[in-house]
């Protein structure tokens, strides 16, 4: 996130009025704790900000910034699901704020939301950042659970009887994260990872009664955690399963991540078994490392299929990836062809032997042979079952792109005249 520049700025207001005001207290560490102080240092901005500046002491929320910044937060909430960055004045009406008084351009709101140009002759209104809807579309939610608002819960996590009104924080949490799981553009990825960080005792303190009172005892919080690390994504994409780990790290826990750093570090790699969370923190770590892996085989590490199957993203930083035998299934192949398509590509070798990938996943990774990106030297099918509708699609990718593939292995798939002929 270091690359936005509206997160930089967000991550210097906050630092320059920890580190020139009184409140000098311990610099945050997650992406909530950070969000927390900026939603703070907004508040307690004057209104009018260039006489006054910031505020020097210590100062909770009023009420009248907690009944903004939740009618704020409802906005953001039920558009963030709606996909919605950009909001009308009858947005803003149907959630209770008053564009006819200085709400929106106060201290409160200043440089969390803002007006924009006008569109087809209505102003349009929006957060200044889609983290910062979010983050208070988080708020809201969390606001909401505490508070037992049955209603906003139902519509968020569905209806069990009376499930949401004795609903605990981790079987929330759980429900939550299935459903940004379930979200095909991972739309709802970061909002879930702010309501994880929210559960904290140290937000709630930070943030002034605004969250409400919630049981976040240490056992609740431990089975959050417990939740996190167990949850089995097969169905999901490699690619998001990785905010799981996010997760855990918005709670604090860095253990996943220790022991990722013990393995990386260990002559012994095969002796150590990898549990599913334990690919996702890898994968994670591998494709962020400055130093492009040589090689990457699925096979060395002892890990389960799906295990496996959660390190595909780490493809965009190797050179050589060797995905033998990974029962690789049409959601896999996305996150597959997502990695390949990575700007720089490193990738020379691709090895996807004895894997059926069918179809619809061949069509999907050819889109990678026909980027201008794409440096493979090698392609390996061995074994993949590939029907004349896959060879179609390799032969148009193959012509689309001047290739710098060298081989290209088709052993064992029953190819008829018409395909090789098409492949020559």
């Amino acid at each position: 996130m270091c690359h936005i520049p509206v997160f930089c700025w967000i991550t210097a207001t906050v630092l320059e009025h920890m580190l020139t005001t009184e409140q000098r207290g311990e610099l945050p560490k997650t992406l909530t704790d950070l969000y927390s102080h900026f939603l703070l240092v907004q508040t307690k901005r004057k209104k009018n900000k260039y006489d006054e500046g910031y505020e020097t002491s210590p100062q909770e929320l009023t009420e009248a910034d907690r009944e903004v910044l939740l009618k704020l937060g409802r906005l953001a909430f039920e558009h963030l699901e709606k996909g919605n960055i950009m909001f009308y004045q009858e947005d803003l009406e149907q959630c209770g704020l008053d564009v006819t008084e200085a709400l929106v351009y106060s201290g409160v709101c200043t440089e969390i939301f803002k007006r924009e140009s006008v569109i087809f002759q209505k102003t349009v209104y929006c957060f200044v950042h889609l983290s910062i809807q979010e983050f208070l579309a988080a708020v809201y939610m969390f606001h909401c659970y505490t508070n037992k608002k049955t209603e906003a819960l139902e519509e968020f996590v569905g209806k069990y009887c009376n499930y949401t009104v004795n609903l605990t924080l981790d079987a929330f949490l759980r429900k939550a994260l299935i459903k940004s799981l379930e979200s095909k553009n991972g739309h709802l990825d970061l909002f879930v990872r702010f309501l994880h960080g929210l559960s904290l005792e140290s937000n709630h303190r930070l943030l002034g009664g605004l969250l409400g009172q919630t049981e976040n005892i240490p056992e609740v919080i431990q089975r959050v955690i417990n939740n996190l690390k167990e949850m089995n994504s097969s169905d999901i994409s490699p690619d998001r399963s990785i905010n799981i780990f996010h997760c855990l790290m918005e709670m604090n826990d860095h253990s996943v991540h220790q022991e990722i750093q013990e393995f990386l570090k260990s002559e012994n790699r095969s002796d150590k078994y990898l549990s599913v969370i334990h690919c996702s923190a890898l994968a994670y770590m591998l494709q962020m490392s400055e130093e492009v892996l040589d090689e990457l085989d699925l096979k060395t590490f002892n890990t389960s299929w799906e295990g496996r199957q959660r390190l595909i993203p780490a493809v965009r930083n190797c050179r050589k990836a060797r995905l033998t035998s990974c029962r690789l299934s049409e959601t896999s192949c996305e996150s597959l062809a997502s990695a390949l398509k990575s700007n720089p590509s490193h990738l020379r070798e691709l090895e996807l032997s004895y894997n059926i990938v069918q179809d619809s996943g061949v069509k999907l990774l050819c889109g990678f042979l026909e980027s201008p990106q794409c440096r493979l030297e090698t392609l390996r099918l061995d074994s993949c079952s590939l029907s004349e509708i896959s060879c179609d699609s390799l032969v148009s990718a193959l012509k689309s792109n001047p290739s710098h593939l060298t081989e290209l292995d088709l052993r064992n798939n029953k190819l008829q005249d018409s395909d090789v002929k098409l492949l020559s």
